[in-house]
C-alpha cells in the first residue's frame, strides 16, 4: 500500500536522500544565475550588434563546444571521480562568470569578447554536464534514478522561472552586468552544497582505465549497435535541431513581432520555465503510473503544434500561454528519453553515453541557431520557427510509424 502514495510524491527521492538533496538545491540556486547569464547575454549580444544573426551566433557559441569536447567529456567522467570533477568545473565557470561581469560592468565588453567567452562558458560545460548526469546515480541508486532525474529538471526549469524573471528586474534597475556578476555569486550555492556531498569511491570495474581513443570508439559501437538507444539518439538529434531554436529567436520575436522590452523578453522565458516545471513534476509524480511510449508520442506531435502557434502569434498573451505547453512537452520528451537511455546503459559506460547524449541534445543546436538566425534575418522570426517547427512535425510523425518499439511502455 506504500507504493502508489509514493510514486505521486514528486519530493520522494529529496527526502530519502541527503546527497541529492544538498545537490539539488545547491544546483537549483546556481542554475538561477545562469539562466540570468543566459538572458542577458542574448540580450546583450542584441544591443551590441542589432543583428539577429549575431544572437544566433552568440548562442552557438554557448553550444558548439558541448559538440566537440563532451565525448572527452564524458571520458573524464568515466575515468575520474565524478564529484570533483564537477567540482573543478564549477568552479572554473564561476571564474568566467566574474570576468564576464567585469567586462560588461566596465562598458569593455565587444561582440568578439562575449562570443569568446561564450565559447569558454561552453567549453567547461562539455566536461561539467557528463560528469553531474553521471553522478545522479551515486547520490541516489538505481531504485531512485528516473524519480531524480525528473527532479533535476525541475530544479532546471524552476530556475528557468526564477532566472529569467529575476534578469528582467535587474536588467531594469540595474543593468545588464549585473545579470553576470549575480551569476557568479550563485556558484557560491553549488559549491557548497558539493562540499557536504560524500559518495563511497566506484569499483575498479565500473572506471573505465583504457586510452582516450579506445574509450570514445567503444562508446560509439555501444550506441550504434544497441538498437533502442540509436533510435533515441537521432530523435534527440532532430528535435535539437529542429525545436530549439524557438529559444535562440526568442528575444528578436519578442521585440521585433510582439513589441516587447527585456522585462517582456524575460516574461516570456519565465512560461517556458513555468511550463516545463509543470512537466517535470508530474514525471516525478506519477512516473510509475505513466505510459512512457505514448506519453513520447504525444509530447513530439505536440510541442512542434505549439512552436507553430507560437510563429503565429502576434499577442503577448497568446504566446505566452502557448510557451507554456511548449515546455511542458519539451521536458516531457527530454525526460522520459533520458530515462530511458540511462535505465539501459552499462554503469562503466555511463559517462560516456551520456555525453553522447549531451553532444547530441546540447551539442547539435549550433546547427539549429545558425539556421535560425539566418532564417529569421532573411524572413523573420515567425517564418523561421514555423518553418522548423513544420519539418519537426513531419518527422515526428514518420518516427513513430516507423519504430513502433518507441511506444513500449
Amino acid at each position: 500500500m506504500t507504493a502508489p502514495a509514493r510514486s505521486f510524491n514528486p519530493f520522494h527521492t529529496l527526502q530519502r536522500h541527503p546527497n541529492f538533496r544538498r545537490f539539488w538545491f545547491g544546483q537549483t540556486a546556481s542554475l538561477i544565475g545562469t539562466w540570468m547569464h543566459s538572458v542577458a547575454a542574448g540580450w546583450l549580444a542584441l544591443e551590441l550588434s542589432n543583428d539577429p544573426f549575431i544572437v544566433g551566433v552568440v548562442s552557438a557559441a554557448g553550444t558548439l563546444p558541448v559538440l566537440l569536447f563532451s565525448l572527452p567529456g564524458g571520458l573524464v567522467a568515466d575515468r575520474f571521480e565524478r564529484l570533483r570533477v564537477v567540482q573543478i568545473a564549477q568552479l572554473a565557470l564561476f571564474v568566467e562568470a566574474v570576468l564576464m561581469f567585469w567586462l560588461a560592468w566596465s562598458g569593455r565588453m565587444t561582440v568578439s569578447g562575449l562570443i569568446a567567452l561564450s565559447l569558454l562558458n561552453g567549453t567547461l560545460a562539455a566536461f561539467e554536464i557528463p560528469a553531474r548526469q553521471s553522478l545522479i546515480v551515486e547520490l541516489v541508486g538505481k531504485e531512485d534514478l528516473l524519480d531524480a532525474i525528473a527532479l533535476n529538471s525541475g530544479g532546471f526549469n524552476l530556475a528557468r522561472i526564477a532566472g529569467p524573471s529575476i534578469a528582467a528586474l535587474v536588467i531594469a534597475q540595474l543593468g545588464i552586468a549585473w545579470c553576470f556578476g549575480l551569476d557568479a555569486l550563485s556558484y557560491g550555492f553549488v559549491l557548497w552544497g558539493l562540499s557536504l556531498i560524500r559518495v563511497p569511491p566506484r569499483e575498479a570495474h565500473a572506471i573505465h582505465s583504457g586510452g582516450s581513443a579506445e574509450g570514445i570508439g567503444e562508446v560509439l559501437r555501444y550506441v550504434r549497435e544497441t538498437r533502442l538507444m540509436w533510435i533515441l539518439v537521432r530523435v534527440v538529434a532532430v528535435f535539437s535541431i529542429l525545436g530549439i531554436p524557438v529559444l535562440t529567436l526568442l528575444p528578436v520575436l519578442a521585440r521585433d513581432r510582439l513589441g516587447l522590452d527585456a522585462s517582456g523578453y524575460g516574461l516570456l522565458m519565465t512560461c517556458v520555465g513555468v511550463g516545463a516545471m509543470g512537466g517535470a513534476l508530474v514525471m516525478a509524480a506519477a512516473r510509475s503510473r505513466i505510459a512512457r511510449g505514448p506519453w513520447l508520442a504525444t509530447s513530439s506531435i505536440v510541442l512542434p503544434l505549439f512552436l507553430i502557434g507560437v510563429a503565429l502569434a502576434r499577442v503577448e498573451l497568446v504566446a505566452a500561454l502557448l510557451l507554456v505547453g511548449v515546455g511542458a512537452a519539451m521536458i516531457i520528451n527530454n525526460a522520459i528519453i533520458n530515462g530511458r537511455l540511462q535505465e539501459i546503459v552499462p554503469e562503466r559506460l555511463r559517462g560516456r553515453v551520456l555525453a553522447v547524449y549531451v553532444t547530441v541534445y546540447i551539442g547539435l543546436t549550433p546547427v539549429g541557431s545558425f539556421l535560425a538566425g539566418w532564417g529569421a534575418r532573411h524572413v523573420g522570426p515567425g517564418w523561421a520557427i514555423g518553418a522548423s517547427a513544420t519539418a519537426l512535425l513531419a518527422f515526428a510523425v514518420w518516427c513513430f510509424r516507423r519504430y513502433p518499439e518507441l511506444m513500449a511502455d
